[in-house]
C-alpha cells in the first residue's frame, strides 16, 4: 500500500505511529491546561466579588459565573464546527485569544465601574473557556478505545496545577495590583493575561500534527472501515457502534452535574464573604480573598486532582457506573453544605466533595459520549454537550444568587439535589441501550 505524507497525518496508518502522536498530544494539552487553569482559577474566584462590588447588589453576583458559562454555551458549537473543519490547534488558539480580550475588558470595566462592560468581558472569557473545554476531547481523538478514559482524565487532571495555584494567587495578585494602582479585585488578572498568552503560543506552535484532522483522515481511509484490518490506526479510531441513547444520556449527565457544581460554587465566595463579615467587624478585602482563595483552591483540587483515578475506573468498571459514583459524591457534598454550611470547615468539605463528584461524573460522561459516537459524529455531539453543559450552568448560576438571597446556602444545596436525582433516575435508560447494542454486535459477529 502506498501512503501520502501530509503535515497533519502520519506517513503510515499504523498504531505505533498514532501512539507516538497521541502521547505528544496529551503532553501538550496537559501543559496547556496547566496554564489555562491559572487563568480560569482567578476568573471564577474574582468574578462574583467584582460583580457584587460594581453592581452593589449581591443578588446580581451570580451573573458573573452565569456570564462565563453563557459565553461558553454560545461558543461551544461554533468552536466545535471550527475544529471539525480546521482542527483542534486553531480552535484552541482562537479560544485563548478570546479569553485574552475578555480579561482586558474586565480590567477596564473595573476601572470605570461599568457592570455591563464587566459582563461582556466575562462572556468573552467564557467563550475562551469553551475552547479550553475542547482539550479533554482532543485527548480522545487518537486514543485507543481502552484508554480513552485515562487519556482524557490526564488532561483534566493537569488543570489541577494551575487551577489550584490560580485561587491561591488571589491575595498576592491583589497586593501586586494595589502597588501598580489597579482596581480592587483585579490584580490576579495580571497572572491570567500571562498564562493565557503562554497557552495560546503553545497550542499555535506545538500542537502538530493536529489530532482531530489526523483522526478524520485515518477514518476516511478504506482500511479503517474493514473489519479485517483491526491493526490499523484508523480501525482503532472508528471502532464501536453509534449509540444515540447512550450519547444523549452522557450529555444530560455531564450538563446536570456541571450545573450542580457551578450553581453552588458560584455562590460560595459571596456566602464566605458574609460569613467573614459576621465573624469579625473588621474583615478586609485580604481576609475575604484569603478565605475564598483557600476554599476555591481546595474545590478545584477536588475537581481535577483525582481525575486520573476516575478515568481508569471508567475504563475498568464502565462509564455509567462511574457517573453514578459521581452522583453519590455530589449528594454527600450537598448534604454537607446543608448541615455544615454555616462554618468555614463545613463549606470547605462540601466544596471538596463537590469537586470530586463533578470530576467522576464529567470524566466518565465525556468518555461515554466519545465511545457512543463515530469519529465523524464526535465534534458535533461534543459541541452540543459543551454548549448544553455551559447553558444549564449559566441558568443555575444566574438563579443561584436569587436563591441564596431568599433561601440561603442550605436552600440552594437542597434544590441542587433534585438535579442529581434526575441523573440517577435516567441511568437505566442508557444502560439498557448499551446492553442492546452489545447484544446486536454479538449476534452480528
Amino acid at each position: 500500500m502506498t501512503t501520502t505524507q501530509t503535515s497533519d497525518a502520519p506517513g503510515a496508518a499504523d498504531t505505533a505511529a498514532v501512539a507516538v502522536i497521541q502521547r505528544r498530544t496529551v503532553r501538550i494539552l496537559a501543559l496547556g491546561q496547566v496554564l489555562g487553569g491559572i487563568a480560569f482559577g482567578s476568573t471564577v474566584s474574582l468574578g462574583a466579588l467584582l460583580a457584587a462590588k460594581i453592581s452593589g447588589d449581591d443578588a446580581l453576583s451570580g451573573l458573573a459565573t452565569a456570564s462565563v458559562t453563557l459565553g461558553a454555551a454560545l461558543c461551544a458549537i461554533p468552536l466545535a464546527r471550527f475544529a471539525a473543519r480546521y482542527g483542534r490547534r486553531r480552535s484552541l488558539t482562537l479560544g485563548n485569544l478570546l479569553a485574552l480580550i475578555g480579561v482586558g475588558i474586565v480590567i477596564t470595566a473595573a476601572s470605570v465601574s461599568s457592570f455591563a462592560t464587566l459582563l461582556i468581558g466575562i462572556i468573552l472569557i467564557g467563550m475562551g473557556n469553551a475552547g479550553n473545554l475542547q482539550s479533554r476531547f482532543a485527548a480522545t481523538d487518537l486514543a485507543a478505545p481502552e484508554h480513552r478514559g485515562r487519556d482524557l482524565s490526564i488532561v483534566v487532571w493537569s488543570t489541577t496545577v494551575g487551577g489550584v495555584a490560580g485561587p491561591f494567587l488571589l491575595t498576592p495578585g491583589e497586593n501586586l495590583g494595589r502597588l501598580i494602582g489597579m482596581p480592587e479585585y483585579t490584580g490576579s488578572y495580571l497572572f491570567s493575561l500571562v498564562a493565557q498568552s503562554l497557552a495560546l503560543t503553545l497550542y499555535l506552535i506545538a500542537l502538530r500534527p493536529d489530532p482531530l484532522l489526523t483522526a478524520l483522515r485515518l477514518a476516511s481511509q478504506p482500511e479503517a472501515h474493514s473489519t479485517k484490518t483491526s491493526t490499523t490506526a484508523g480501525a482503532a479510531i472508528v471502532e464501536g457502534t453509534d449509540r444515540p441513547a447512550a450519547a444523549r444520556y452522557a450529555i444530560v449527565a455531564v450538563a446536570g452535574s456541571h450545573a450542580v457544581m457551578a450553581s453552588v460554587m458560584a455562590m460560595t465566595p459571596i456566602h464566605l464573604a458574609h460569613m467573614a463579615a459576621d465573624t469579625t467587624n473588621h474583615a478586609t478585602s485580604s481576609d475575604v480573598t484569603t478565605l475564598v482563595g483557600v476554599t476555591i483552591g481546595l474545590h478545584v483540587a477536588g475537581m481535577y486532582g483525582l481525575s486520573p483515578l476516575f478515568g481508569m475506573l471508567a475504563d475498568r468498571w464502565g462509564r455509567i457506573r462511574v457517573v453514578m459514583l459521581g452522583q453519590a459524591v455530589l449528594t454527600a457534598s450537598l448534604l454537607c453544605a446543608i448541615v455544615g454550611g454555616q462554618h468555614p470547615a463545613g463549606v470547605m468539605a462540601a466544596l471538596i466533595l463537590l469537586g470530586l463528584g463533578w470530576s467522576a461524573a464529567t470524566v466518565a460522561g465525556a468518555a461515554l459520549l466519545t465511545e457512543s459516537s463515530t469519529v465523524h459524529q464526535r465534534p458535533r455531539r461534543q459541541g452540543i454537550s459543551d454548549s448544553l453543559m455551559s447553558l444549564t450552568a449559566a441558568l443555575g448560576a444566574a438563579g443561584a444568587g436569587i436563591v441564596l438571597t431568599g433561601w440561603g446556602y442550605a436552600g440552594l444545596s437542597a434544590i441542587a439535589l433534585a438535579v442529581v436525582a434526575v441523573i440517577v433516575v435516567l441511568a437505566p435508560v442508557a444502560a439498557r441501550a448499551r446492553a442492546r447494542v452489545a447484544d446486536e454486535r454479538r449476534i452480528a459477529d
